[in-house]
């Protein structure tokens, strides 16, 4: 067996595999998106509502100021009509 002949032909493979690596870096295309204006108004409100905040503190405000208070007041009626809609749609499932 001789050892420069294997040299010699891993020398030769190893050429081979440089030159394909070669060539698909040449035939790189690149790649281009189009947006509809549709697709752009979209995003916009998408960030919008990202940038609001979860909670109205103009509304929440007043009814954290009461309660801390001990001034709020429920109506046993209301909540009784609202538990009682909020039972008759979950029996409806």
């Amino acid at each position: 067996m001789r050892i420069e002949a294997y040299s010699q032909v891993q020398q030769l493979y190893g050429a081979k595999n440089r030159t394909k690596t070669q060539k698909t870096a040449k035939n790189t295309a690149s790649d281009q998106i189009q947006i509809s204006s549709i697709g752009k108004d979209i995003q916009t409100a998408k960030n919008a509502v990202a940038a609001a905040d979860d909670i109205r503190s103009e509304l929440t405000a007043p009814l954290k100021a009461s309660i801390a208070n001990g001034t709020y007041q429920v109506s046993a009626e209301s909540f009784a009509e609202k538990l009682m809609k909020q039972y008759e749609e979950m029996s409806s499932l």
